[in-house]
């Protein structure tokens, strides 16, 4: 008899804890990294821009690093030759080192390029990253993406060599061999261009790498810096804001444990369709979290969504300022409906942002781009968890069929004891960046020699320098604009003087 109680006790134990964590914020084990990717898509809807451009194509081999007979894919380019100074006076070629997404959001975003191209007499080209945008092999994204056979060559270094094949033609097509290229590029494209810096010396005379985490692997920078980084900028607005959202995750988790929980959470935070677990509410809160922290500009921007001059400030007044008496969770509402509705347009939410979903970033991430992340509980706003590789290689495992190459960045690009690699062998890069944006903490904040130089703002946000100059921009950012200008003219002055002295020989 005791040992059927005892049977009948575990029973309703195990079914009590299986019930009570059907609806729980299990612990993630991975985030995929949030880049800009998914909003490149949104070429239309809000362009800081209205560059003017000839669209190109370029047939470009599937694989550079092989002599296998595989079909050829149309690389997409943005070129402009207004300003140029043409091949007799060498005029410089300012090359922006496509992202991962659509190339006309990241020409439209990037007016700083397009701003200093006429006193450089510099010819524009923004080249799209393979299996982005309409860059895309095998004729379909469909037949692309189809399984891990036809996504193997996305790589970073496929995507360099296409850069580099396709300088080295446009070069010969021009008749400007001997004309200097700049490298741009910010975010994942900042890192591009970094690297490519390095891989080919003798194809680019300099790179300015905006917002370029190429410190965010394996255990060169702690796995908690990307949240820590997002929490502090909500902390340094008002510690209370930061606590009130530290403690919704534990809301949320007994709100989803209660009978009809669902149904309430999906009308307090306006869904439009039914909640279906909490996990998904809980991604979307911390996305927009994220993205905040990335683009808390002290100006009006519209770069991923219409938000307000320092729009975490604005987040925290308004989670603060609510009446006495309201939830917590009405005030996390109150606060991100900022990011996702500051017009006010939207009369439901779309909880499209799912991190499982499969995508080109996605595969990139599960491959080569690996870059740990954890959230600590002491000084993170966002639920404790710890990166587990084991869970992680088994999502990846399940979703494209592979098994992730943690140290290959490293390997290929370098990473540890970055200031001796970078001193030694290293010139004229410039690595800038704002400590708003919890990227910087995988980038390089020192200078490493004369010629490779970091630019460390304050209050500065993602690539905030590399977007076009307006009438609310601080003293700050106009000076570290005009220092990046000075460094770039440093740059093409000393190439100049050489291939004088070579000619003069």
């Amino acid at each position: 008899m005791a040992e059927y109680r005892l049977c009948s006790f575990l029973v309703s134990l195990i079914i009590t804890i299986i019930s009570c964590t059907s609806h729980s914020l299990a612990a993630p084990t991975y985030r995929y990294p949030r880049f800009l990717g998914r909003f490149a898509g949104q070429t239309k809807s809000h362009p800081q821009i209205q560059p003017q451009y000839e669209t190109q194509y370029f047939d470009q081999r599937l694989d550079h690093f092989s002599f296998a007979d595989l079909p050829k894919f149309r690389q997409r380019y943005l070129i402009n030759t207004t300003h140029w100074a043409g091949p007799q006076r060498l005029g410089p070629i300012f090359f922006y080192c496509g992202n991962e997404g659509d190339i006309v959001w990241f020409a439209t975003n990037s007016g700083f390029i397009w701003e200093i191209a006429p006193q450089f007499g510099a010819m524009l080209v923004f080249p799209e990253h393979r299996y982005y945008g309409e860059s895309v092999p095998f004729g379909s994204k469909e037949e692309a993406y189809k399984n891990a056979t036809t996504l193997s060559y996305l790589t970073t270094e496929q995507a360099l060599a296409d850069f580099a094949v396709l300088l080295t033609e446009l070069k010969q097509n021009f008749s400007c061999k001997e004309c200097p290229v700049v490298l741009f590029g910010g975010s994942y494209g900042g890192m591009l261009a970094a690297w490519m810096r390095l891989k080919y010396p003798h194809i680019a005379i300099g790179a300015l790498a905006s917002s370029a985490p190429i410190l965010q692997f394996e255990d060169i920078v702690p796995p908690e810096t990307f949240y820590d980084i997002v929490s502090n900028d909500f902390r340094r607005e008002s510690s209370s804001c930061f606590n009130y959202i530290k403690q919704s995750w534990n809301e949320l988790k007994s709100k989803g444990h209660a009978t009809d929980g669902l149904e309430q959470l999906t009308e307090t935070f306006r869904i439009c369709r039914q909640l279906k677990r909490t996990e998904d509410l809980s991604d979307w809160l911390e996305s927009a979290y994220s993205y905040l922290a990335m683009v808390n500009y002290p100006y009006p921007a519209d770069f991923m969504m219409p938000l307000p001059a320092n729009p975490i400030r604005e987040v925290c007044k308004r989670i603060d300022d609510c009446p006495a008496g309201t939830s917590v969770l009405e005030r996390i509402y109150e606060g991100v409906n900022v990011y996702y509705n500051y017009t006010g347009e939207a009369k439901c939410f779309e909880l499209d942002d799912d991190p499982h979903g499969l995508s080109g970033w996605n595969w990139q991430a599960c491959t080569e781009m690996v870059m740990p992340m954890s959230s600590s509980e002491e000084s993170s706003m966002f639920p404790t968890y710890d990166f587990n590789y084991s869970s992680f290689q088994e999502k990846c495992l399940k979703d494209y069929g592979v098994k992730p190459r943690p140290k290959w960045i490293t390997t290929e690009f370098g990473g540890h004891d970055i200031n001796v690699a970078l001193k030694k062998f290293g010139s004229n890069i410039i690595f800038s960046n704002g400590l708003l944006d919890p990227w910087s903490g995988g980038s390089v904040l020192q200078n490493i020699s004369e010629s490779v130089v970091s630019l460390v703002t304050e209050e500065g946000a993602h690539h905030i320098d590399l977007r076009a100059a307006g009438p609310y921009d601080p003293d700050w950012l106009v000076e570290q604009r005009a220092t990046e200008v000075k460094l770039i003219e440093g740059w093409i002055h000393d190439y100049y003087k050489q291939k004088n002295a070579t000619y003069s020989m």
